[in-house]
């Protein structure tokens, strides 16, 4: 939403969450390489900002799923922020594993769900290709639930990301983005014109870059 991206994009600089290096690039959770990584984690360790980001993705779910009726998060970090804003929002929270617990009730589902057909949110800090969070969705709907909305702080962007998406028949909903990011980077002037140029580049064509 274009009235919280570039607040949201000045907590996520504010915290140094957002981190650039193309000489040694990160590896992310599917595997491939980039010059860029946006820590939310690091998030929950600032009150006031993350007070403030929890009440702008409050409101967004109000807006895009004002019958939401439970809050989940993704092990491991969409689970603070599904604790958050289930609290916000005054409704039941469940949390997902990436796979079963290999004891007690066998369960990767964790909470309770008083019947099937409820429709349920999803939430996670950062989408980036849109590989893993698609654990949390098929075992929601194994479970019973309705998903079709998952919420993040930050999303990367990549068209594999919307295809993904599209595939899985979720929407994806996003505080902001590298757009609003690079331009508040570059209003400040935190980075030099060098780097600016190898993240745009990556954000072009990540494979390409990673090559």
């Amino acid at each position: 939403m274009t009235d919280f991206s570039t607040e949201a994009a000045e907590i996520l600089l504010d915290t140094n969450a957002v981190l650039i290096n193309a000489k040694e690039p990160f590896t992310y959770t599917s595997g491939k390489k980039g010059p860029v990584y946006v820590d939310c984690r690091r998030l929950i360790s600032f009150p006031e900002a993350r007070s403030r980001l929890m009440d702008m993705e409050a409101e967004l779910i109000r807006r895009a799923c004002p019958d939401a009726a439970y809050v989940a998060g993704g092990e491991t970090a969409g689970i603070p922020y599904a604790a958050f804003l289930s609290d916000r929002l005054n409704l039941p929270m469940l949390y997902i594993r990436k796979k079963p617990k290999g004891f007690g009730r066998m369960s990767q589902i964790e909470g309770f769900m008083d019947e099937e057909g409820k429709r349920v949110v999803l939430v996670e800090d950062v989408q980036n290709y849109g590989v893993s969070v698609k654990v949390f969705v098929d075992a929601l709907r194994a479970a019973g639930a309705v998903i079709e909305h998952i919420f993040v702080i930050f999303e990367h962007g990549h068209e594999s990301s919307r295809k993904n998406m599209q595939e899985m028949g979720v929407t994806l909903h996003a505080l902001t983005s590298w757009n609003a990011v690079l331009a508040a980077a570059k209003k400040r002037q935190l980075f030099d014109s060098g780097t600016i140029a190898s993240v745009e580049s990556f954000l072009r064509n990540p494979e390409g870059w990673a090559a």
